[in-house]
């Protein structure tokens, strides 16, 4: 007995793993060999290719693409049509699956619409990556990246509310009232 929802037209192929209460929908194909969470939300047309990790309640939007090597930990979410790749330099005739460059998005953070995740990066706990971005180098996390190739504006709460830092380096996210703390370039959220 099954403890997931799969839509009749979602391709499930055999030894995935699978959590509980994930729902999986119209027309997404699943590779054998991925692992997805619980409570997961995967999207129409969405892609798992094999050896991928998705952690608890991630959330994968329509028609994205998520090749071998890409590990999401929880609660990240992946926006409308984003995608990754696991080759930096990929040729038709060439084969290179033994050069994959992992992938690490850390938990809760959100990538938007279109972006496109060049291999090899982490993205941090809770950092923003807005739509369109190309992500080709690491991104810190509670970092907001923007633009082709993608260059930070900011920092963002856990919520996703800009933060503004006073003089002595903290800031208050409007919607949870949690502090931060910048200091030496990073960000952390303060007890």
């Amino acid at each position: 007995m099954r403890n997931y929802q799969a839509h009749e037209t979602a391709v499930i192929d055999p030894g995935c793993v699978i959590g509980e209460d994930t729902r999986i929908w119209h027309f997404s194909h699943l590779m054998a060999g991925c692992v997805i969470g619980r409570g997961c939300v995967i999207g129409q047309n969405v892609m798992i290719a094999s050896g991928v990790v998705l952690g608890d309640r991630v959330k994968v939007q329509n028609n994205v693409s998520v090749y071998t090597g890409v590990t999401c930990e929880d609660e990240v979410f992946l926006g409308p049509s984003c995608v990754f790749t696991n080759v930096i330099n990929p040729r038709s005739a060439i084969p290179r699956k033994d050069q994959f460059r992992p992938t690490l998005v850390e938990r809760g953070a959100s990538i938007g619409a279109n972006a496109t995740i060049v291999c090899g990066h982490t993205i941090g706990r809770y950092a923003l990556i807005g739509a369109g971005a190309v992500v080709t180098r690491d991104v810190p996390p509670y970092a907001l990246v923007v633009g082709n190739p993608s260059r930070q504006i900011g920092w963002v709460s856990a919520y996703g509310h800009r933060l503004c830092f006073d003089a002595e380096g903290y800031a208050i996210c409007p919607e949870s009232g949690k502090r931060y703390r910048l200091e030496g370039g990073r960000v952390s959220e303060v007890d």
